[in-house]
């Protein structure tokens, strides 16, 4: 759980989490607060770490190579994800043997302009990717082991929910949604999420995360408005070549054959890159089936799992 400044809403969400998840263990990661976060998160039975980097992206990438579990959640601490929907997530991590469960926000509980910033980051990350996991930018999710084990996490910010679902997509991880109820924020708590620079640092991650993983889409689109461009430019000059056998508009063509020739270096680089892509791709599928499945970790008894997950699932050896 990455906490800054959260005093107001820490102990409430670590005692809904234990009381909704039998035998869990919650992580308290303080990111450089400066009010009683710390207390109150020890005070309601969490373990408390730090992490100096300020940015949610520098906490989960501590977090996952920190802590040793089977099933993990990641969950702000500011009170707004509903902590009971956590027996649902697990239970269809393990029933459906998936990596990863994403809680789709429902609720009215957005801040002016959120809700229509999240709904066109979306559409943006569905045109490019062809999905967004149901809610694109939600900070609540459940993981297995090899998730988080073979999860680069280059992130600092609140970009970090984006990479997530990039990675996801980009490796065709199994994963699922579920809806979640999301509310107003507990009286004295302030959102650390600025509306327009973080929707441009998260936009900016969008970009590069589809230059390295759609390489010919991205190089291929800029390659063609070039190969466009030189083309318009092209067309009078050889006309007029055709008509008079002349060319006085040489500074003209000599533009257009440049544009011509960075067009082609441009695709040429696409090519290359998704071959690295590719490349890369298959490293991350070898580490990820290097670490086994949920359903390898635990083996399911349809008599003992009659119901929810909340009264029956063993205890891991770490949980979060």
């Amino acid at each position: 759980m990455p906490c800054h400044n959260e005093e107001a809403a820490i102990a409430t969400v670590v005692a809904d989490l234990v009381a909704s998840v039998p035998g869990i263990t919650v992580y308290v990661y303080d990111n450089c607060s400066t009010d009683r976060t710390v207390e109150r998160a020890r005070e309601a039975g969490a373990i408390v770490c730090s992490e100096p980097h300020k940015g949610k992206g520098n906490v989960v990438r501590r977090a996952f190579a920190d802590i040793d579990a089977d099933i993990y959640l990641l969950i702000d601490g500011d009170d707004t994800y509903d902590a009971g929907a956590a027996p649902a997530m697990i239970e269809k991590l393990l029933a459906d043997n998936l990596d990863q469960v994403v809680g789709v926000r429902r609720g009215d509980a957005y801040r002016a302009g959120h809700e229509t910033g999240n709904k066109a980051l979306n559409r943006i990350v569905t045109g490019i990717f062809g999905d967004t996991m149901g809610d694109m930018l939600s900070g609540y999710r459940i993981f297995s082991r090899r998730f988080v084990k073979s999860f680069p996490a280059v992130s600092r910010e609140f970009e970090i929910e984006t990479e997530l679902t990039v990675h996801s997509l980009a490796l065709r991880i199994p994963s699922a949604t579920v809806d979640v109820g999301f509310k107003d924020r507990p009286e004295g708590s302030e959102s650390k999420l600025r509306t327009y620079r973080d929707g441009w640092k998260i936009l900016n991650v969008i970009m590069t995360l589809t230059r390295h993983e759609r390489p010919i889409y991205f190089y291929g689109l800029i390659s063609a408005v070039l190969m466009f461009l030189a083309t318009v430019l092209a067309i009078p000059v050889l006309v007029q070549y055709v008509q008079t056998g002349m060319v006085p508009r040489m500074p003209t063509l000599i533009v257009s054959s440049f544009l011509v020739m960075i067009s082609c270096l441009l695709f040429l680089a696409g090519l290359v890159i998704d071959g690295i892509r590719k490349s890369r791709h298959e490293t991350s599928r070898l580490s990820y089936m290097r670490l086994p499945s949920v359903r390898g970790t635990y083996v399911r008894d349809p008599e003992f799992y009659p119901d929810t997950v909340a009264a029956h699932i063993p205890v891991p050896r770490a949980s979060s």
